[in-house]
């Protein structure tokens, strides 16, 4: 798979991220400063991050900034994109499962990498659920996209 990677900042936790998708076969595209580098606009490097996923450049975004909450709003500005914030597994499983998510959204100050960790393995391994309950919701979210596409 293809994953675009955003971070506003160049923190330990990329460098375990993409070392982690790297090392499970994953082609990692990054957005966002190199080691050493000042920080970066989240809203740009998630922007960038979002895009890809949006034109189907990759399949799957993950993206960082400090509390998470930025560029998960950021990233749900693209349309397309139904990004979540998700601190734990149990989050992330249900944001793959029923919302369908294509962006993962991280806070660099929250998440250790244990956790982390245990995040993208439940990410990477929750299908989504195509029950007919499950896809009205999704069909609902995208009306939306539609309705408030001016």
């Amino acid at each position: 798979m293809k994953i675009a990677l955003s971070s506003d900042e160049h923190v330990p936790l990329v460098d375990f991220i993409s070392s982690y998708l790297k090392k499970q076969g994953h082609e990692i595209g990054y957005f966002g400063p190199q080691e050493g580098e000042k920080a970066a606009d989240w809203p740009d490097v998630t922007q960038k991050a979002a895009q890809q996923v949006a034109t189907q450049q990759v399949d799957y975004g993950i993206c960082l900034c400090w509390t998470g909450t930025g560029a998960s709003i950021a990233a749900n500005k693209v349309k397309g994109i139904r990004a979540a914030l998700c601190h734990d597994s149990e989050t992330a499983k249900g944001a793959r499962k029923w919302n369908h998510a294509n962006v993962l959204v991280l806070s660099i100050r929250n998440t250790s990498m244990p956790i982390a960790e245990e995040i993208l393995k439940t990410w990477f391994s929750t299908p989504v659920s195509d029950d007919n309950w499950n896809k009205k919701q999704i069909a609902k979210i995208k009306a939306m996209e539609m309705y408030f596409d001016h």
